[in-house]
């Protein structure tokens, strides 16, 4: 079997993608090759990932085996049929499963969370960590690093190797997340995370479906985008997002968005950061969690 993820055309890891290779393989070691040439099992693993959309079919073969294993639904145009050769195991989230027509069984969580059963952090827990997505931290990585510094808190690269951003998360007392995945680690490792958003590209939905799974609200904390962001990473752009995260921004975090695009100000993001960090956090509660960690692994354990 041949594991399916979304790879960047930069060819910068991202922690949610490359989860899939160092994921599946430990949790299932007789069913993926080992040799990714091998042609002999044309069956084609769709994990974790925000990948059920009408691009899928082309990008995997259109007459390949699918098996489609807790993956989200987004991004481009909606799947108008699931061909007959796809098995879809679960998705991510309710919200995946209504817009593929599934029936709400389909819809139990990320993959992810099965991060429970591979990996346990070392030391102890000690402060707050700050983990961007991948379109922020590619361009804003050294800001971020310094906003961080300044806030006395820890600085998480998505780009970095899996297991140290799972030792990152795990000795963290709070994660604030801008990456989905890195909250997703920390609710699996049992860590309380916060939802912050610092440009108008992230994408809500996929968001809302997971969280949605895990019964836990999602309400982010905004923040402006960073000056050293690209112009459409900041949302200098019409349209009604973009609008709302700035405005949403300038009464989160009560700074002057006009003065800071104009002048960057990193004490006064890390003011913002700080002020998030004691605001409400999330985690699943145990019995959601149990329940979905236990509905995951009886599925993979029926795969063959």
């Amino acid at each position: 079997m041949k594991l399916f993820y979304y790879q960047r055309g930069d060819h910068q890891p991202n922690f949610g993608d490359e989860l899939n290779p160092w994921l599946w393989p430990k949790l299932r070691p007789d069913l993926f090759s080992q040799d990714e040439q091998d042609s002999a099992d044309s069956t084609v693993f769709v994990g974790t990932g925000t990948l059920l959309n009408d691009r899928l079919p082309e990008r995997v073969g259109a007459n390949s085996r699918l098996i489609v294993f807790s993956t989200g639904a987004g991004y481009e145009q909606p799947l108008k049929q699931i061909p007959d050769r796809w098995q879809i195991c679960c998705v991510r989230g309710p919200l995946s499963a209504r817009q593929l027509g599934l029936p709400p069984e389909k819809a139990i969580t990320d993959g992810g969370i099965l991060i429970a059963r591979v990996f346990a952090p070392s030391g102890s827990r000690q402060g707050c960590s700050f983990m961007p997505h991948i379109h922020s931290a590619a361009p804003a990585a050294e800001s971020w690093q310094r906003i961080c510094l300044q806030a006395n808190i820890r600085y998480i690269d998505p780009r970095w190797p899996i297991e140290e951003v799972l030792q990152a998360i795990g000795t963290s007392e709070l994660l604030l997340a801008e990456a989905m995945h890195g909250a997703i680690a920390a609710d699996a490792l049992r860590v309380p995370w916060m939802p912050v958003v610092t440009t108008p590209r992230i994408y809500p939905f996929k968001w809302q479906d997971w969280c949605a799974s895990m019964n836990v609200p999602y309400r982010p904390y905004r923040l402006p985008p960073l000056a050293d962001y690209p112009r459409w990473g900041r949302g200098i752009r019409s349209g009604l997002v973009a609008a709302q995260h700035w405005i949403g921004a300038t009464v989160e975090s009560g700074l002057s968005t006009t003065q800071y695009a104009l002048l960057e100000n990193p004490a006064l993001i890390a003011q913002s950061l700080l002020r998030i960090s004691q605001k409400h956090s999330y985690l699943s509660d145990d019995k959601t969690f149990e329940a979905r960690l236990e509905n995951l692994q009886t599925r993979l354990a029926q795969l063959h």
